[in-house]
């Protein structure tokens, strides 16, 4: 699977498993079929509690981005033609992607606020 980085600050855990997956799944990184690793495995490469991880692949089950079949594991669902990401979780996706990648820039919380703002 694509890599999932964590990173220190006020996004939980899980919040951030979630976006990066639904933002990995909305650009075809992960696409439809792709097996997630499992929730014990994902939870010990990140170094997170079990709960952490299946909070994420819950909320991603419950958007429809993915399908969990017991011992099947997590896979990633199939979108009908048109279908899109639920819009919440698009933003949510976008702004963790853009923060990342502001943050690998260099750029502070104060920065990085102040950019989106002047985007408005």
């Amino acid at each position: 699977m694509a890599t999932v980085e964590l990173r220190p600050g006020p996004v939980p855990p899980y919040e951030q498993i979630r976006a990066q997956i639904a933002e990995l799944i909305a650009v075809g990184t992960l696409p439809a079929g792709h097996r997630l690793p499992s929730i014990r495995q994902l939870a010990a490469d990140l170094g997170v509690a079990t709960g952490t991880v299946a909070r994420a692949y819950q909320e991603l089950e419950t958007a429809g981005l993915v399908r969990t079949r017991g011992s099947g594991g997590t896979i990633v669902a199939s979108r009908r033609t048109g279908e899109q990401l639920d819009p919440a979780g698009q933003l949510s996706a976008l702004a963790l992607s853009f923060v990342t990648a502001a943050r690998r820039l260099g750029a502070d919380d104060v920065a990085i606020l102040e950019s989106v703002r002047g985007s408005l």
